[in-house]
């Protein structure tokens, strides 16, 4: 629909790779309408979409596209302030879709197989900038657990103390509170054994303490 923002986005990712990158393994078959998806509980939906991008559908790459760009974008902005990172992250995270959907073994549910796509490629880019900026204002360490009537102060002492931790611990915590992960689902995403995700947790919680005096007493589990 003209005006769509969504669509604005979409066609900006089509026209950055070109239209060569997915017409490589194109088939005319794929020019036919997609079956509907939406009486489909949403994890079979991006199975079938997931199967069709495998298959050379390039519309089938646009749903799941516009379908995680947002949440995508939002998890995000909370490590980088610069919009055109942002988009390039994700751009690149569905290249990458694109190029290997056909590599995918269901051994995860396919938001966990993108969401790490979306990671690996976030960690490489942040390491690569000399100075990682956050947002201004950014949420706290989770929005589910923040109390709304925290003061300024206080905000400011946590993103200060998010704001020193290594990020592969910054993302585990992220990856747990704000989009509500559970251990097994980090360790797939991060490709790390639960025990490892499990020391990360430990560590950032415990650097958070030192950072955050007011929260160090017995409040914080």
């Amino acid at each position: 629909m003209d005006g769509d923002p969504d669509r604005a986005l979409l066609s900006n990712f089509l026209r950055r790779f070109g239209h060569s990158h997915f017409t490589a393994h194109y088939k005319s078959d794929s020019l036919r309408p997609m079956p509907p998806l939406v009486m489909n509980p949403l994890k079979e939906q991006d199975s079938t979409l997931l199967a069709a991008v495998a298959a050379g559908d390039r519309r089938a790459l646009e749903q799941l596209y516009l379908g995680y760009h947002r949440r995508l974008a939002r998890f995000l902005s909370r490590f980088t302030s610069r919009y055109e990172n942002v988009e390039e992250i994700i751009n690149d995270t569905f290249m990458v879709v694109w190029q290997h959907a056909k590599d995918f073994r269901h051994a995860s549910q396919v938001s966990t197989w993108i969401i790490g796509i979306a990671y690996r490629t976030a960690l490489k880019s942040l390491r690569q900038q000399k100075n990682v900026r956050y947002p201004p204002g950014a949420e706290a360490l989770a929005e589910a657990s923040t109390d709304p009537t925290r003061d300024t102060e206080t905000q400011d002492w946590v993103m200060h103390g998010l704001r020193q931790l290594p990020l592969e611990q910054r993302f585990t915590l992220e990856l747990a509170y704000h989009l509500g992960h559970s251990l097994e689902e980090i360790a797939a995403i991060t490709d790390s054994p639960v025990g490892t995700v499990k020391a990360r947790m430990f560590h950032a919680r415990e650097k958070l303490r030192r950072s955050l005096p007011e929260l160090g007493g017995g409040g914080v589990p």
